[in-house]
């Protein structure tokens, strides 16, 4: 399950959680995001219960996207106890993103 993070929620549902959680910072007219929704689709579901995540549209959360500095898009980033430990900016392929979940499950 992909989640969508805003601002109303994302303290409690990415700062707070209990598990690690991975969240891609996108955007609707962005190619490379689109290219990456599906492959982010297919680890949600087979990291579920491991790795919680999410998305954050960075046109309507643009206070997020600048509080983590987003200055490109695809960035995925993976948070655990509430802090940045791991980031990926721009398309990579699905073997190199399953790694990534991996090393932060």
């Amino acid at each position: 399950m992909v989640h969508t993070f805003t601002a109303d929620n994302f303290a409690t549902e990415v700062l707070n959680s209990d598990i690690p959680v991975f969240v891609d910072f996108y955007a609707d007219w962005c190619g490379p995001c689109k290219m990456m929704s599906p492959v982010i689709d297919k680890l949600a579901d087979e990291f579920d219960g491991r790795i919680k995540v999410g998305k954050i549209n960075v046109d309507d959360e643009s206070e997020i996207a600048a509080q983590f500095g987003i200055m490109s898009i695809p960035n995925m980033k993976f948070f655990k106890g509430g802090k940045v430990v791991d980031e990926v900016v721009g398309a990579i392929p699905k073997a190199a993103m399953k790694a990534k979940f991996e090393a932060n499950v």
